[in-house]
């Protein structure tokens, strides 16, 4: 780390073996990312339940190259986060998870998916449990009622939009997944 971890304490009386558990768990995070910049730790008990004991929040502020990251941990309705090391495992646990997330955002591992196309349904055989759908680009593509989902080809008609995944067929492109958007909207 850049810069030394600062750990604030409210509502809390501060001990050693607190601190050197805080201090375990943060060094632990650089395995996680090796730019963490800074690091900020609050552990505070900010109300008493009347049925209750003390329940701790701990709050991680995290900054890396590119972003901040913060992580939140309210008290729980249970009586897990009575206990402090508890309450601090289950940040630094969070805190953890989003470094590991940030790190494959950064490195470009993130799977993204692609929004997919928009079309409407321009001809419809129900009996035959069939119909063709028109793209965006003015092409007529096949569709089989097993390829609509949530068994929504029933309530299909001429003009209804749906989004589709395009798929090569044996006689050509088809739509291999088709997702019901709009019973009948505007013509795309």
């Amino acid at each position: 780390m850049e810069h030394p971890l600062q750990i604030s304490f409210r509502g809390v009386t501060s001990t050693e073996a607190i601190e050197a558990k805080v201090k375990e768990r943060a060094a632990r995070l650089e395995r996680y990312h090796d730019q963490i910049m800074s690091c900020r730790v609050m552990i505070e008990s900010p109300h008493r339940h009347q049925h209750q004991g003390k329940l701790y929040h701990v709050r991680i502020d995290l900054t890396v190259p590119g972003a901040e990251l913060v992580v939140s941990r309210e008290p729980p309705a249970h009586h897990e986060h009575e206990d402090v090391y508890v309450a601090i495992r289950d940040a630094f646990d969070a805190a953890q998870r989003r470094l590991e997330d940030h790190a494959r955002v950064r490195r470009g591992a993130v799977k993204v998916h692609a929004d997919r196309p928009v079309a409407r349904v321009c001809q419809l055989f129900p009996d035959g449990g069939y119909g063709f759908v028109e793209t965006p680009d003015g092409r007529e593509i096949y569709f089989h009622r097993n390829s609509v989902l949530d068994g929504a080809f029933d309530e299909l008609a001429v003009g209804s939009r749906i989004e589709f995944a395009e798929a090569m067929g044996e006689q050509g492109p088809c739509a291999s997944t088709v997702r019901l958007v709009d019973k009948g909207g505007p013509r795309v």
